[in-house]
């Protein structure tokens, strides 16, 4: 990986939250663009499926992108449900190996240092979720900022 200089990342999830909340925790964050790491970028909640997600963000003037690459395969996906932190980690481990997935961390520190960006995922705490595994990963350079909507 590239030296960066230190750029700040946010974090969000959207669990328990509402879209209004939502936008509002970003936009009082100063959060210019959302790095969707789900690989399923589809949601129960009402507003967080991706076209939905996407088309709420540009209102509020919030660019959207999807990282597919980042996201947890079904596997370490069923042992974050059950707080099996270990698997989680090592399903995800495995991910983050693949070319397609370091090409993805790459582009999305260049993100981050175009401008504020947020990367979303469905857990509320960011220590039950691969966001704070990615962003271990991606180490240092990184300043990491997790908001709650």
């Amino acid at each position: 990986m590239r030296c960066h200089a230190m750029t700040t990342i946010y974090t969000i999830g959207y669990e328990a939250t509402t879209m209004a909340d939502f936008l509002a925790a970003l936009t009082k964050a100063g959060v210019k663009r959302v790095i969707d790491v789900r690989a399923l970028p589809l949601s129960r909640r009402p507003g967080f499926s991706k076209s939905s997600l996407a088309a709420s963000l540009k209102e509020a003037g919030i660019d959207y992108v999807h990282l597919k690459a980042l996201g947890t395969p079904k596997r370490g996906r069923d042992a974050a449900k059950k707080g099996d932190v270990a698997t989680l980690t090592a399903v995800y481990d495995d991910q983050l190996a693949l070319p397609e997935a370091q090409a993805a961390a790459a582009q999305m520190l260049d993100l981050a240092q175009d401008k504020p960006s947020a990367l979303l995922c469905y857990e509320r705490e960011p220590t039950h979720c691969h966001r704070t595994l990615l962003l271990d990963a991606v180490g240092e350079g990184v300043e990491v900022v997790d908001l709650y909507a």
